[in-house]
């Protein structure tokens, strides 16, 4: 199947790129950009790996723009990420292959209690991520477990996968917030570009509106970015906190309503 002919109305684009580029500001922040943008691509009609792929195209740029941007800024430490980018990659490949053959009815009920769990601890655990903690868990183990689990949910489902990125390094490797953001970027990059290139070899990428909002999606990346190094852990956690509930309230009703 090619998804290069699947053509749209010209006042669709311009919509299309200020919804990436308002989804690449706020998942850099705290993740759930696909929140906006995946209802979106599944609203324009097309069939669901079309839109998960085409999602893809526009997410990698936005994860991408934002890596840059923490790298540029030294908030990455790219020595303790090669396991995590290694393992993040191997998963988000299983995910993305087995994308249409297994059910994601499970998926879709645990997930959100997930993310209502995560998002309540961070909103009453009011130090969490000011400063750096002692580490719970080694981080080769961390990104053994972490980049294999979240690099398949990534590559088969998605949403959320940068707020759990980012609860894991604060809570298992004891990063204060800024640092876990810059982090989960890494992460996030790593395995949209990996599930983007098997979507594209499958021929499920629409090219020119994926590559529309992948403008505003890099916009929006650099723009998040500068904000959490401006600000930290004062604007990150309260965008969080809404994030996560908001995605939770919205994949509730998906699966239960």
């Amino acid at each position: 199947m090619s998804a290069m002919g699947l053509d749209l109305n010209f006042w669709l684009y311009p919509a299309l790129f200020l919804a990436a580029l308002v989804a690449g500001t706020m998942d850099t922040i705290a993740g759930g950009g696909g929140l906006i943008t995946v209802p979106i691509l599944m609203g324009l009609g097309w069939p669901p790996q079309v839109a998960l792929g085409t999602n893809k195209l526009q997410a990698s740029f936005g994860s991408g723009s934002a890596t840059l941007h923490f790298s540029q800024a030294g908030a990455i430490d790219w020595r303790g990420c090669l396991w995590g980018i290694g393992f993040t990659a191997v998963g988000a490949t299983l995910g993305t292959l087995l994308v249409g053959s297994l059910p994601q009815d499970l998926l879709k009920r645990i997930i959100p209690w997930l993310l209502v769990s995560i998002a309540l601890y961070v909103l009453f655990s009011p130090r969490l991520g000011q400063e750096e903690i002692r580490p719970r868990l080694g981080a080769t183990a961390f990104h053994l477990i972490l980049g294999l689990s979240l690099g398949f949910y990534d590559g088969f489902f998605g949403p959320g996968t940068g707020s759990f990125w980012a609860a894991g390094y604060m809570l298992l490797r004891g990063q204060e917030m800024r640092s876990a953001t810059a982090q989960t970027k890494v992460m996030n990059f790593t395995s949209n570009i990996v599930s983007l290139a098997f979507f594209a070899a499958m021929g499920c990428v629409v090219i020119v509106p994926g590559l529309v909002m992948a403008a505003g999606q890099f916009a929006g990346g650099r723009l998040g970015a500068r904000l959490v190094l401006a600000q930290g852990a004062r604007m990150i956690r309260p965008v969080f906190v809404v994030i996560a509930m908001a995605l939770a309230a919205k994949l509730l009703i998906d699966a239960y309503l």
